[in-house]
Protein backbone atom coordinates (compact mmCIF):
# COMPACT_ATOMS: atom_id res chain seq x y z
CA UNK A 1 0.00 0.00 0.00
CA UNK A 2 1.37 3.17 -1.05
CA UNK A 3 1.75 6.19 1.90
CA UNK A 4 3.15 9.24 0.06
CA UNK A 5 1.04 12.11 1.33
CA UNK A 6 0.42 14.32 -1.46
CA UNK A 7 -0.55 17.76 0.16
CA UNK A 8 0.77 21.02 0.74
CA UNK A 9 0.69 23.91 -2.30
CA UNK A 10 0.95 22.05 -5.48
CA UNK A 11 0.62 24.23 -8.42
CA UNK A 12 -0.88 23.20 -11.88
CA UNK A 13 1.36 25.08 -14.03
CA UNK A 14 0.72 26.87 -16.95
CA UNK A 15 2.24 25.90 -20.12
CA UNK A 16 4.15 29.29 -22.65
CA UNK A 17 3.75 28.80 -25.89
CA UNK A 18 5.63 31.07 -27.97
CA UNK A 19 4.93 31.95 -32.14
CA UNK A 20 6.06 29.14 -34.26
CA UNK A 21 4.45 28.70 -38.13
CA UNK A 22 5.59 25.13 -37.74
CA UNK A 23 4.47 24.31 -34.52
CA UNK A 24 0.38 23.35 -33.85
CA UNK A 25 -2.02 26.38 -34.15
CA UNK A 26 1.32 28.51 -34.83
CA UNK A 27 2.30 28.10 -31.40
CA UNK A 28 5.31 26.19 -29.87
CA UNK A 29 5.68 25.11 -26.21
CA UNK A 30 9.18 27.00 -24.64
CA UNK A 31 10.28 24.03 -22.83
CA UNK A 32 13.06 26.19 -21.70
CA UNK A 33 10.80 28.70 -20.42
CA UNK A 34 8.50 26.32 -18.29
CA UNK A 35 11.38 24.66 -16.45
CA UNK A 36 12.49 28.04 -15.10
CA UNK A 37 8.75 28.54 -14.18
CA UNK A 38 8.51 25.22 -12.16
CA UNK A 39 12.00 25.85 -10.41
CA UNK A 40 10.67 29.44 -9.56
CA UNK A 41 7.36 27.90 -8.46
CA UNK A 42 9.31 25.80 -5.72
CA UNK A 43 12.19 28.23 -4.55
CA UNK A 44 8.92 30.97 -3.95
CA UNK A 45 7.80 27.97 -1.12
CA UNK A 46 5.30 26.00 -3.18
CA UNK A 47 5.65 22.14 -2.58
CA UNK A 48 5.55 21.06 -6.38
CA UNK A 49 3.98 21.25 -9.79
CA UNK A 50 1.52 19.79 -11.60
CA UNK A 51 1.85 19.64 -15.31
CA UNK A 52 -0.54 18.49 -18.14
CA UNK A 53 -3.72 19.40 -15.87
CA UNK A 54 -6.33 21.65 -17.91
CA UNK A 55 -4.67 24.68 -16.62
CA UNK A 56 -1.59 22.88 -18.15
CA UNK A 57 -4.11 22.90 -21.70
CA UNK A 58 -3.12 18.79 -22.11
CA UNK A 59 -6.22 18.78 -24.41
CA UNK A 60 -4.11 20.29 -26.79
CA UNK A 61 -0.92 19.18 -26.84
CA UNK A 62 0.08 16.43 -28.90
CA UNK A 63 1.53 12.96 -27.17
CA UNK A 64 4.83 14.23 -27.92
CA UNK A 65 4.35 17.59 -26.17
CA UNK A 66 2.39 15.90 -23.52
CA UNK A 67 5.04 13.22 -22.67
CA UNK A 68 8.11 15.78 -22.98
CA UNK A 69 6.28 18.55 -20.94
CA UNK A 70 6.41 16.19 -18.04
CA UNK A 71 9.43 14.77 -18.23
CA UNK A 72 10.37 18.41 -17.97
CA UNK A 73 8.48 19.37 -14.88
CA UNK A 74 10.53 16.59 -13.21
CA UNK A 75 13.97 17.39 -14.50
CA UNK A 76 13.28 20.63 -13.38
CA UNK A 77 12.32 20.12 -9.68
CA UNK A 78 12.16 16.53 -9.02
CA UNK A 79 14.53 14.06 -7.72
CA UNK A 80 17.54 16.64 -5.98
CA UNK A 81 15.59 19.74 -7.33
CA UNK A 82 13.01 20.13 -3.82
CA UNK A 83 9.53 19.97 -5.33
CA UNK A 84 7.23 16.83 -5.94
CA UNK A 85 5.38 16.71 -9.15
CA UNK A 86 2.23 15.18 -9.92
CA UNK A 87 1.63 14.52 -13.50
CA UNK A 88 -1.87 14.92 -15.18
CA UNK A 89 -2.51 11.24 -16.58
CA UNK A 90 -6.98 12.43 -17.74
CA UNK A 91 -7.60 10.91 -20.40
CA UNK A 92 -11.02 9.31 -22.34
CA UNK A 93 -11.00 5.72 -21.01
CA UNK A 94 -8.72 3.65 -18.59
CA UNK A 95 -6.20 2.54 -21.18
CA UNK A 96 -5.54 5.83 -21.82
CA UNK A 97 -5.09 7.39 -18.46
CA UNK A 98 -3.60 4.17 -17.32
CA UNK A 99 -0.67 4.71 -20.75
CA UNK A 100 0.05 7.91 -19.50
CA UNK A 101 0.55 6.91 -15.30
CA UNK A 102 3.17 4.48 -17.04
CA UNK A 103 4.56 6.84 -18.79
CA UNK A 104 4.83 8.98 -15.98
CA UNK A 105 6.38 6.45 -13.61
CA UNK A 106 8.64 5.65 -16.44
CA UNK A 107 9.41 9.55 -15.96
CA UNK A 108 10.01 9.73 -12.48
CA UNK A 109 6.60 11.49 -11.50
CA UNK A 110 5.84 11.47 -7.64
CA UNK A 111 2.46 10.82 -8.21
CA UNK A 112 -0.54 11.50 -11.02
CA UNK A 113 -3.85 13.60 -10.82
CA UNK A 114 -6.88 11.81 -12.90
CA UNK A 115 -10.14 12.83 -13.62
CA UNK A 116 -13.32 10.22 -14.03
CA UNK A 117 -13.35 9.12 -17.57
CA UNK A 118 -13.31 12.76 -19.92
CA UNK A 119 -15.88 13.07 -22.95
CA UNK A 120 -18.07 10.44 -21.18
CA UNK A 121 -20.76 10.41 -18.54
CA UNK A 122 -19.18 6.83 -16.52
CA UNK A 123 -21.65 5.05 -14.20
CA UNK A 124 -20.22 4.68 -10.36
CA UNK A 125 -18.56 0.85 -11.64
CA UNK A 126 -17.08 2.42 -14.37
CA UNK A 127 -15.70 5.22 -12.72
CA UNK A 128 -14.51 2.79 -9.77
CA UNK A 129 -12.78 0.58 -12.97
CA UNK A 130 -11.04 3.39 -14.45
CA UNK A 131 -9.50 4.03 -10.92
CA UNK A 132 -8.22 0.85 -10.71
CA UNK A 133 -6.45 0.60 -13.83
CA UNK A 134 -4.73 3.84 -13.09
CA UNK A 135 -3.96 3.06 -9.52
CA UNK A 136 -2.50 -0.66 -10.48
CA UNK A 137 0.60 1.06 -12.23
CA UNK A 138 1.29 2.11 -8.49
CA UNK A 139 2.45 5.77 -8.31
CA UNK A 140 0.36 7.62 -5.64
CA UNK A 141 -2.84 8.66 -7.55
CA UNK A 142 -5.21 12.08 -6.24
CA UNK A 143 -8.84 11.69 -7.74
CA UNK A 144 -10.08 14.80 -9.21
CA UNK A 145 -13.74 15.68 -8.89
CA UNK A 146 -14.84 18.04 -11.46
CA UNK A 147 -18.61 17.52 -11.99
CA UNK A 148 -18.38 20.26 -14.37
CA UNK A 149 -16.26 19.78 -17.15
CA UNK A 150 -16.40 15.71 -16.62
CA UNK A 151 -20.47 15.34 -15.93
CA UNK A 152 -19.57 13.22 -13.22
CA UNK A 153 -19.88 14.26 -9.54
CA UNK A 154 -17.50 12.18 -7.39
CA UNK A 155 -19.95 12.44 -4.09
CA UNK A 156 -18.18 11.86 -1.06
CA UNK A 157 -20.12 8.33 -1.22
CA UNK A 158 -18.41 7.12 -4.39
CA UNK A 159 -15.07 8.78 -2.87
CA UNK A 160 -15.34 6.35 0.18
CA UNK A 161 -15.58 3.29 -2.23
CA UNK A 162 -12.57 5.07 -4.21
CA UNK A 163 -10.52 5.52 -1.45
CA UNK A 164 -10.51 1.69 -0.67
CA UNK A 165 -8.24 1.32 -4.31
CA UNK A 166 -4.63 0.71 -3.20
CA UNK A 167 -2.37 3.94 -3.98
CA UNK A 168 -5.69 5.86 -4.37
CA UNK A 169 -4.59 8.87 -1.75
CA UNK A 170 -6.34 12.20 -2.31
CA UNK A 171 -8.52 13.76 -3.87
CA UNK A 172 -8.59 17.61 -5.50
CA UNK A 173 -12.42 18.44 -4.30
CA UNK A 174 -13.76 21.41 -6.93
CA UNK A 175 -17.32 20.62 -6.69
CA UNK A 176 -17.28 24.38 -4.97
CA UNK A 177 -19.18 22.62 -2.07
CA UNK A 178 -16.89 22.86 1.49
CA UNK A 179 -19.43 21.03 3.15
CA UNK A 180 -18.16 17.89 1.29
CA UNK A 181 -14.76 18.09 2.86
CA UNK A 182 -15.71 17.54 6.42
CA UNK A 183 -18.16 14.55 4.78
CA UNK A 184 -15.23 13.16 3.74
CA UNK A 185 -13.24 12.97 5.96
CA UNK A 186 -15.47 11.36 7.90
CA UNK A 187 -16.30 8.68 5.34
CA UNK A 188 -13.01 8.62 4.25
CA UNK A 189 -10.92 9.23 6.72
CA UNK A 190 -7.43 8.16 5.40
CA UNK A 191 -8.18 10.14 1.88
CA UNK A 192 -6.24 13.74 1.52
CA UNK A 193 -8.11 16.50 0.96
CA UNK A 194 -7.34 18.84 -1.52
CA UNK A 195 -8.65 22.26 -2.35
CA UNK A 196 -9.45 22.39 -5.69
CA UNK A 197 -10.54 25.79 -6.26
CA UNK A 198 -8.55 28.96 -5.39
CA UNK A 199 -11.77 30.76 -4.20
CA UNK A 200 -12.85 28.37 -1.59
CA UNK A 201 -9.34 27.76 -0.50
CA UNK A 202 -9.53 29.50 3.47
CA UNK A 203 -13.22 27.67 3.51
CA UNK A 204 -11.70 24.35 2.41
CA UNK A 205 -8.73 24.48 5.06
CA UNK A 206 -10.76 25.55 7.90
CA UNK A 207 -13.27 22.33 7.62
CA UNK A 208 -9.98 20.60 7.12
CA UNK A 209 -8.31 20.28 3.75
CA UNK A 210 -4.69 19.58 3.96
CA UNK A 211 -3.67 20.48 0.68
CA UNK A 212 -4.45 22.85 -2.73
CA UNK A 213 -4.34 21.90 -6.14
CA UNK A 214 -3.60 25.80 -6.94
CA UNK A 215 -4.40 28.30 -10.27
CA UNK A 216 -2.85 31.44 -8.81
CA UNK A 217 0.20 30.42 -7.17
CA UNK A 218 1.58 30.84 -11.15
CA UNK A 219 0.83 34.31 -10.63
CA UNK A 220 2.30 35.15 -6.96
CA UNK A 221 3.62 32.28 -5.37
CA UNK A 222 4.95 33.20 -2.17
CA UNK A 223 1.69 35.19 -1.30
CA UNK A 224 -0.03 32.06 -1.99
CA UNK A 225 1.97 29.92 0.10
CA UNK A 226 1.86 32.19 2.95
CA UNK A 227 -1.58 32.03 2.53
CA UNK A 228 -1.68 28.60 3.03
CA UNK A 229 0.32 28.07 5.66
CA UNK A 230 -1.56 31.12 7.59
CA UNK A 231 -4.91 29.01 7.26
CA UNK A 232 -2.86 26.04 8.26
CA UNK A 233 -2.09 27.51 11.55
CA UNK A 234 -5.40 29.16 12.09
CA UNK A 235 -4.05 32.61 12.14
CA UNK A 236 -7.38 33.29 11.00
CA UNK A 237 -7.30 37.11 10.65
CA UNK A 238 -4.30 37.37 9.40
CA UNK A 239 -5.28 34.77 6.62
CA UNK A 240 -8.63 36.69 6.15
CA UNK A 241 -7.43 39.88 5.57
CA UNK A 242 -4.95 38.38 2.87
CA UNK A 243 -7.49 35.93 0.93
CA UNK A 244 -9.78 38.95 1.03
CA UNK A 245 -7.54 41.21 -0.55
CA UNK A 246 -6.44 37.78 -3.29
CA UNK A 247 -10.43 36.53 -3.47
CA UNK A 248 -11.16 38.12 -6.39
CA UNK A 249 -8.78 37.43 -8.77
CA UNK A 250 -8.63 33.41 -7.18
CA UNK A 251 -12.32 33.31 -8.39
CA UNK A 252 -11.49 33.34 -12.38
CA UNK A 253 -9.58 29.97 -10.97
CA UNK A 254 -13.48 28.75 -11.42
CA UNK A 255 -14.41 30.43 -14.83
CA UNK A 256 -14.72 29.14 -18.48
CA UNK A 257 -11.74 31.48 -19.41
CA UNK A 258 -9.22 30.55 -16.32
CA UNK A 259 -6.34 29.82 -18.53
CA UNK A 260 -6.45 32.88 -20.23
CA UNK A 261 -6.91 34.49 -16.69
CA UNK A 262 -3.84 33.04 -15.16
CA UNK A 263 -1.56 33.73 -18.13
CA UNK A 264 -2.77 36.97 -17.92
CA UNK A 265 -2.15 37.60 -14.38
CA UNK A 266 0.97 35.96 -15.20
CA UNK A 267 2.12 38.96 -17.86
CA UNK A 268 0.24 41.63 -15.28
CA UNK A 269 2.93 41.03 -12.58
CA UNK A 270 5.93 40.50 -14.97
CA UNK A 271 6.28 36.84 -15.72
CA UNK A 272 5.50 35.28 -18.82
CA UNK A 273 1.77 33.82 -19.56
CA UNK A 274 1.20 34.13 -23.08
CA UNK A 275 -1.13 32.74 -24.95
CA UNK A 276 -3.33 29.74 -25.29
CA UNK A 277 -4.14 27.20 -28.26
CA UNK A 278 -7.58 26.68 -29.50
CA UNK A 279 -10.13 26.22 -28.67
CA UNK A 280 -9.53 29.00 -26.27
CA UNK A 281 -9.40 32.83 -27.59
CA UNK A 282 -8.66 36.01 -26.34
CA UNK A 283 -10.41 37.64 -22.78
CA UNK A 284 -13.31 40.45 -23.85
CA UNK A 285 -12.76 43.73 -23.52
CA UNK A 286 -15.15 43.31 -20.44
CA UNK A 287 -13.24 40.58 -19.28
CA UNK A 288 -9.85 42.51 -19.42
CA UNK A 289 -10.96 45.34 -17.62
CA UNK A 290 -12.51 43.26 -14.69
CA UNK A 291 -9.21 40.83 -14.73
CA UNK A 292 -6.96 44.23 -14.55
CA UNK A 293 -9.40 45.74 -11.83
CA UNK A 294 -9.29 42.47 -9.64
CA UNK A 295 -5.02 41.93 -10.28
CA UNK A 296 -4.49 45.02 -9.21
CA UNK A 297 -6.35 44.70 -5.92
CA UNK A 298 -4.83 41.79 -5.49
CA UNK A 299 -1.48 43.12 -5.75
CA UNK A 300 -1.95 45.87 -3.75
CA UNK A 301 -3.65 43.85 -0.96
CA UNK A 302 -0.41 41.89 -1.43
CA UNK A 303 1.98 44.08 -0.94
Amino acid sequence: MCVVVLDGVIVATALPYVPDSGAPAGLRVDFDRYAEHCRWLVSSGCRGVGPNGSLGEYSSLTDEERRRVARTAVEAVGGGGGGIVVVGVHGVGSHQARYWAECAAEDGADGVLCLPPTLYRANRGEVVAHFEAVASVGLPVMVYNNPFDTKVDLTPEVLAEIAQIDNVVAVKEFSGDVRRVTEIREIAPDLTVVAGADDVLLESVLMGATGWFAGFPNVFPEASVRLFELAMAGKLSEARALYEAVVAAFRWDSRTEFVQAIKFGMDFVGRYGGPCRPPRGALSAEQVAQLTADMERAVGGIQ
